[in-house]
C-alpha cells in the first residue's frame, strides 16, 4: 500500500512501484495499491497529476505501508495524511518511508525510541523535531523492528529491493536490480553519497582532474609518483593540495574510491577476485582485509 498526497515527490512513488512491478513479472506475489487520504487524485511536487485507487479508509488489509516523501513534510505533514497513517499502520506488518516520509512517521509517534534515516539534507531537522529518534545520518535505509526508513529519492529503490529480498530471495532482488539497470544494490549501511560526491570539489584544476581520473578508472596506477607526474606537480606540493582541499592524502583518497568500487562490483554479482582486480585493490586477501577495517592501504 502506497499512501500519496499533494506535494509528494514523484520518484519516491514510482521508484518502489517499479521494483514491485518488475518483481511481479518475475514471479513475486505483490499486489500494490496506491491510495490517498480522501481517495482523490493528487498532484506531485513536479506538477504531475497522480491517480489513486481508493481512499485510505476503504482499504481492508495492509501488509506493507509505504509513505513516500515530499518537501512539505519537513515543515509539517498534512493532518489528513497523519490520520491516514494512524488508521493504516497498526495492522500493517511493515511500515516504511522514503526520504522525508520519515517526518510523517515521526509525527504520529512511529519512530519514538527507534533508529531512522531520511534525506541527508534533512537529517539534522529530523533529529531536532523528534528528540526520541536516533537518526542514522549516513545510512541508505534503516530497519528497526517493523519500521523501515530510507534516505532520499533513489534510496527508495534500494529500500524496495531490500523488501523483495526479504519477501522472496536475494536472487530475485538481484534479477530485479539488473532488469532496472541499477548498477548496484546498495546495503542499508552504505553512505548516501559516493566518495567523489561527498568530497568537496577541489579548487585547483590539476587536483580536480586527478579526482575525476581516479573515479573513472580506480584500477589504474594512482601511486603518488604517478599522480604527481600526471599533474605536473611535485610529490610534496600535490600531497599538500590533497590534504588542504580534500582533507585526505592521495593514497587514502584512492583507497576509499577503490573500496567503494569493489563493494559495488561485489553487489552487482562479481566474485571477490574479480572485484579486487577491477577495483585496483589487487588480491582477494587484500580486499578482505580492507572490508574488515573499512579502508585500503594505498600505494605511495
Amino acid at each position: 500500500m502506497v499512501l500519496v498526497y499533494d506535494g509528494v515527490r514523484l520518484l519516491d512513488v514510482t521508484g518502489p512501484l517499479e521494483v514491485f512491478d518488475v518483481a511481479v513479472s518475475m514471479g513475486a506475489a505483490y499486489r500494490v495499491t496506491v491510495c490517498s487520504p480522501d481517495g482523490r487524485d493528487v498532484t506531485t511536487s513536479g506538477g504531475l497529476r497522480l491517480g489513486v485507487a481508493c481512499a485510505a479508509g476503504a482499504v481492508d488489509e495492509v501488509d506493507t505501508l509505504l509513505v513516500p516523501g515530499g518537501e512539505c513534510l519537513v515543515t509539517g505533514p498534512p493532518a489528513a495524511l497523519l490520520d491516514a497513517i494512524r488508521l493504516l499502520s497498526p495492522a500493517a506488518r511493515r511500515v516504511t518511508s522514503v526520504c522525508a516520509g520519515s517526518f510523517a512517521l515521526g509525527a504520529v509517534g512511529l519512530l519514538d525510541g527507534r533508529r531512522a534515516t531520511t534525506h541527508w539534507r534533512h537529517t539534522a531537522a529530523l533529529a531536532r523535531q523528534f528528540r526520541g529518534v536516533v537518526v542514522e545520518e549516513e545510512a541508505i535505509y534503516v530497519r528497526d523492528g517493523r519500521i523501515l526508513t530510507s534516505a532520499g529519492v533513489s534510496a527508495g529503490i534500494d529500500l524496495a529491493l531490500a523488501l523483495v529480498e526479504e519477501d522472496e530471495s536475494d536472487e530475485l532482488a538481484h534479477h530485479v536490480a539488473r532488469d532496472m539497470v541499477v548498477f548496484m544494490r546498495r546495503l542499508g549501511a552504505q553512505p548516501q553519497l559516493s566518495v567523489p560526491a561527498r568530497t568537496a570539489r577541489p579548487r585547483h584544476q590539476p587536483v580536480r582532474a586527478l579526482c575525476d581520473q581516479i573515479a573513472a578508472d580506480p584500477a589504474s596506477d594512482h601511486s603518488l609518483g604517478a599522480l604527481a607526474a600526471r599533474s605536473g606537480l611535485s610529490v610534496r606540493h600535490l600531497s599538500r593540495l590533497f590534504q588542504t582541499e580534500i582533507g585526505a592524502t592521495p593514497a587514502s583518497y584512492v583507497a576509499s574510491v577503490r573500496l567503494e568500487a569493489a563493494t559495488a562490483l561485489l553487489r552487482s554479482g562479481e566474485t571477490l577476485g574479480t572485484a579486487a582486480r577491477r577495483s585496483g585493490i589487487g588480491s582477494e586477501e587484500t580486499l578482505r582485509r580492507a572490508m574488515r577495517r573499512g579502508a585500503v592501504t594505498g600505494r605511495r
